[in-house]
């Protein structure tokens, strides 16, 4: 103990301790600049003769009605579409669609977010140092899709685990029920094989609780080896019956239930964190030239988000009123970030580096959960699937809407 009291004080008054309280005070004076509230004047988003404060005022309220419209639309044709047949969730026009919607979500991430977080992060306003030394806007992406993949598995592992616990009372119901059936001389119609046993019943009269699904289980998986993964759905066995392999009860049902119950949520928690930004900033601008151009952007980006979207909570299967919800949390978001955003314009600095700091690190986690829901949920889950590969003109189709949406939306950077 006595060593260390003898030896801090030359460290600390030392060459290296010298460069420990310069760098420190430096440090915490550009952090202290990096919250500052005052209006800088390198960023500046008005151009000369482009503010009109009753002109843009006008447009933020044509911004509102237009975006709301688009995103209820948007969102709303998935779902609407699916009770009323005409765009059901497993056609070949819906994939092809969301394909489209992938690729402006895709877009979306790394043409307008990451570049204007790194844009913010890295303004003049901004001190150099930390901004400037270290690529802030790529590692937050980076740290967002890591922890999206995390939300997303332990999003999956509670879903499944619930959806477990119901089978499990469910088959505690039906075991009670049939147990009551048969004390009650109630004896139910049992199917015999050419053997004379019922189906599941072993040498020793022993019951398979679980037979009906050993037995679709064992159909879909000689059924997959026999006849291909891009043949035909129903085969006749030597009994003269047909087996489908379209069981609503099948394991993979169940799986693909949970993981769109997931990836609708995740994926709304994404595109809503982004409409919030994308709302203040059209909201607390006071240039026409602004504004203009991002009513058309916006709108055409939040209506594809919206498809997607909606395509994800069709597909998740939820209740009426959880899908209403969600469908009008996302419609609302960027109406109500304009909305706040107008209220807030007579004493919000956009252009104070405290705004700049905050603007980059909310795009760059925008950034990457868009970029991770967009190549991992909507555009592996269809293009990896079994599906397309059995079907060359919808792959066709949907690699043409997904480049296509993709370049569109990376297009609208020249106005927004």
């Amino acid at each position: 103990m006595s060593f260390l009291e003898d030896f801090m004080p030359v460290l600390w008054g030392g060459e290296f301790g010298e460069r420990i309280r310069v760098y420190s005070g430096s440090f915490v004076q550009n952090i202290s600049h990096s919250v500052s509230n005052v209006a800088c004047d390198a960023h500046s988003e008005d151009f000369e003769g482009c503010r009109d404060d009753s002109y843009a005022f006008i447009l933020k309220l044509v911004a509102i009605a237009a975006i709301l419209v688009m995103g209820v639309c948007g969102v709303a044709i998935p779902l609407v579409g699916t009770k009323r047949r005409f765009l059901r969730t497993d056609s070949n026009l819906f994939v092809a669609a969301k394909s489209f919607a992938a690729g402006v979500i895709l877009a979306t991430g790394f043409v307008h977010m990451l570049p204007d977080a790194t844009s913010a992060l890295t303004n003049p306003c901004l001190p150099k140092s930390p901004w400037s030394k270290f690529p802030f806007s790529g590692f937050i992406a980076m740290m967002a899709a890591l922890a999206t993949l995390l939300a997303d598995f332990v999003g999956t592992q509670y879903y499944e685990k619930k959806q477990r616990k119901q089978e499990e009372e469910s088959r505690i119901i039906k075991a009670d029920s049939s147990e009551t059936a048969s004390e009650s001389g109630i004896i139910p119609v049992e199917t015999r094989g050419s053997t004379g046993k019922v189906f599941g019943e072993e040498e020793g009269g022993a019951m398979h609780i679980v037979g009906m699904h050993a037995h679709v289980a064992h159909h879909r998986h000689s059924h997959s080896q026999e006849q291909g993964a891009c043949e035909g759905h129903q085969r006749e066995d030597g009994h003269g019956h047909s087996h489908s392999h379209s069981f609503s009860f099948s394991s993979g049902d169940e799986e693909d239930s949970v993981r769109h119950i997931v990836v609708s949520q995740v994926l709304e928690l994404g595109i809503v964190s982004h409409s919030v930004i994308i709302g203040l900033s059209l909201g607390v601008s006071h240039s026409p030239c602004t504004i203009r151009p991002l009513i058309g952007a916006l709108s055409f980006h939040q209506f594809f988000e919206g498809f997607a979207l909606g395509g994800c909570i069709s597909q998740a299967k939820l209740r009426s009123l959880q899908s209403t919800l969600m469908a009008c949390f996302f419609a609302l978001t960027t109406p109500i970030g304009i909305g706040i955003g107008i209220g807030i314009s007579s004493f919000y600095n956009a252009s104070s580096p405290r705004a700049l700091v905050v603007e980059g690190i909310l795009d760059s986690i925008s950034a990457g959960i868009l970029v991770y829901m967009a190549l991992v949920d909507l555009i592996a889950a269809d293009f990896l699937s079994k599906r397309m590969s059995c079907n060359t003109r919808l792959q066709f189709v949907s690699y043409f809407l997904l480049f296509l949406g993709a370049a569109l939306m990376s297009l609208l950077a020249l106005w927004a």
